[in-house]
């Protein structure tokens, strides 16, 4: 039985309209997706092709931060239509590897996965047309960086991706409130790469760099290096002195870049207490070098009444308020034992 077509209306015209129109517009947006990826998943070398997701270098001025290949790291190459001489390869200590029909070593530490990709298309050439060769890191074993002192986290990292010192700190919660003015960083690896280590200097046969906390903080170039595989960063903590007796809060104070005066110091404590003897308060300071000590006494209420010098304390000075009635409550200054190397968490940044 053939089925005849209805009289055509015009309800029925608009919607054919409209069907034809989403056709064309769905087909145009999946042709677009196609050239897009095909465009973006293809990367060719000279007389052959290196694949690699984290191929790509950054243009237009952007930094390279992509990971380099350190020894003990585990490769997977893949040479394509060629599983004879695919597989995988650990990197030596000195940061060598050995790959099929090659008969020298290849170097690979300090390579990106594609540079090393770009270096075994050049060397199958001699044996393959247009060889593609895949490279990727599937185990990274490069000795960890650490960040130990005062910071908030510290710990081990071991790096995926080349990390400047500003950001490991934010890995490691940032400098912690007892932080000195410097960040000392300690290279303990062997140096394969060409690092510029000009500013370092020779500290009992190690390389030791030091900067500024502030400088690095703000992100300043010369204070805001790449780290390097086993490089371990020291936040010092700053000098202090110590506030104890008849006053709101006892504590420690660090010193940073500001010099501090004891009317500052008392009010960081929260001021005198009520009972507070604060025209008889007391400094205790030790002089460099010597076991010999000096003390020094301040009448508090001149000073805010700028009938008295405001004393700048030095680092390791003692101020004690005593008591109008007498007594004296000597604060208990206790420090955290900070972790060994070997027992801090390992974690990895992608």
């Amino acid at each position: 039985m053939m089925l005849l077509p209805r009289k055509s209306t015009p309800e029925m015209s608009r919607v054919w309209s409209i069907l034809a129109a989403s056709f064309c517009l769905c087909a145009g947006i999946a042709g677009f997706v196609t050239v897009r990826t095909t465009a973006q998943t293809t990367t060719q070398a000279t007389n052959g092709m290196v694949r690699s997701d984290k191929a790509a270098l950054v243009k237009g001025g952007t930094e390279d931060n992509r990971y380099r290949i350190g020894p003990g790291d585990v490769l997977s190459i893949t040479v394509r239509k060629a599983p004879e001489l695919s597989g995988l390869v650990r990197v030596d200590q000195r940061g060598m590897i050995r790959i099929p029909m090659i008969p020298d070593q290849v170097r690979a530490a300090c390579l990106t996965e594609s540079e090393l990709a770009s270096q075994i298309v050049s060397l199958y050439l001699e044996y393959k047309k247009a060889p593609v060769v895949d490279v990727f890191v599937t185990e990274f074993q490069s000795r960890p960086v650490a960040v130990i002192g005062a910071i908030n986290s510290p710990g081990q990292f071991r790096l995926q991706r080349q990390v400047r010192l500003l950001e490991l700190l934010s890995f490691a919660g940032g400098p912690a409130n007892r932080a000195g003015r410097s960040i000392n960083v300690i290279h303990t690896g062997t140096s394969l790469c060409e690092e510029d280590l000009s500013n370092a200097r020779e500290v009992n046969g190690e390389k030791l760099s030091t900067y500024k906390l502030t400088e690095t903080m703000k992100g300043t170039g010369d204070a805001n290096p790449y780290v390097q595989p086993g490089d371990i960063v020291s936040v010092p903590d700053a000098d202090q002195v110590f506030v104890i007796g008849h006053v709101q809060s006892p504590q420690t104070i660090p010193l940073r870049d500001k010099p501090i005066s004891i009317s500052r110091a008392i009010a960081i404590c929260g001021g005198p207490a009520r009972d507070a003897k604060s025209n008889h308060i007391r400094i205790i300071r030790q002089a460099d070098n010597s076991e010999q000590k000096q003390e020094l006494y301040v009448d508090l209420q001149a000073v805010l009444k700028q009938k008295a010098p405001d004393i700048i304390l030095l680092p390791n000075d003692i101020v004690e308020v005593p008591s109008s009635t007498g007594k004296v409550i000597l604060g208990a200054l206790t420090g955290a034992i900070a972790p060994t190397l070997t027992q801090l968490p390992v974690r990895a940044i992608p």
